[in-house]
């Protein structure tokens, strides 16, 4: 298979990888094939130590139209659907170590939601458009709640989830589905340059920021702050740590940022 013919088309450049959904005569839909590859891209990625930021990225002018319907429609005589299969891509893309950026130029229905809002931020064109349209054929958005609920804001979440209405990128942005929304022709240089301030974090401490705005919410304040005391004194006399010290003080970059 050429890399013209890959569902999941894979780019690596200073430190950044891009995993671009390559199947635009389905709308990008999340077939078993594509969910596949976009999984064994994310492995690959995370075991790369030259990667430091994954960008879920798209070709044609959609970036996802969510679960491959025909698929599904197709798997009802077996008494099961490939839908248990997104929950695996979803994870993959929240537990990831590394920062992922969506990069969203155009529309999202369903399930591709899900995949936005399981990167840990995500860049659309204010022209983009979204919906949550699982109601309007009869299902639910289940298994994309998992990642969507905790950034959407609980009113937004209702009334979109309810009415299966479309909005746009704007909207997005305001209610927290995304980081942020720009002019379509301007999409390019917003994700550069998220991707250049992240390279310029410490590999093993974006890993532990990351973690860090996962962690659920404690019961006890004083517990919670002798907990992370000692995390933060690990992490100052970590290799990563003392390097970024030195070379913050010496006025240089420091030693994990790509060059090339």
């Amino acid at each position: 298979m050429t890399s013209s013919d890959a569902l999941v088309r894979v780019a690596t450049a200073r430190g950044v990888t891009t995993l671009t959904l390559n199947s635009p005569h389905n709308r990008n839909a999340l077939s078993t094939p594509l969910m596949t590859e976009l999984l064994a891209g994310l492995s690959a990625a995370v075991a790369d130590d030259a990667v430091r930021v994954v960008v879920l990225d798209h070709a044609g002018p959609v970036f996802c139209s969510g679960a491959d319907l025909k698929e599904t429609a197709a798997a009802y005589a077996s008494g099961t659907v490939p839908a248990g299969m997104l929950g695996d891509v979803l994870a993959a893309v929240w537990e990831c170590p590394k920062p992922v950026v969506a990069r969203v130029a155009g529309p999202a229905r369903a399930g591709g939601l899900g995949l936005i809002a399981a990167a840990d931020l995500a860049v659309c064109a204010q022209e983009a458009t979204f919906a949550f349209t699982e109601v309007r054929i009869g299902v639910v958005p289940a298994v994309i709640s998992a990642t969507v609920l905790p950034r959407l804001a609980p009113r937004a979440a209702a009334e979109l989830y309810l009415t299966g209405d479309t909005f746009d990128g704007r909207r997005a942005a305001e209610i927290g589905l995304v980081t942020t929304a720009v002019p379509a022709d301007g999409l390019d240089a917003a994700v550069e340059r998220v991707c250049a301030s992240l390279v310029r974090g410490a590999p093993h401490a974006l890993a532990g920021a990351k973690a860090l705005l996962r962690r659920p919410p404690a019961a006890d304040l004083r517990a919670e702050i002798a907990e992370l005391a000692a995390v933060s004194t690990g992490y100052f006399l970590s290799e990563e740590g003392r390097e970024g010290v030195l070379a913050f003080r010496e006025k240089r970059d420091a030693s994990w940022v790509p060059t090339a």
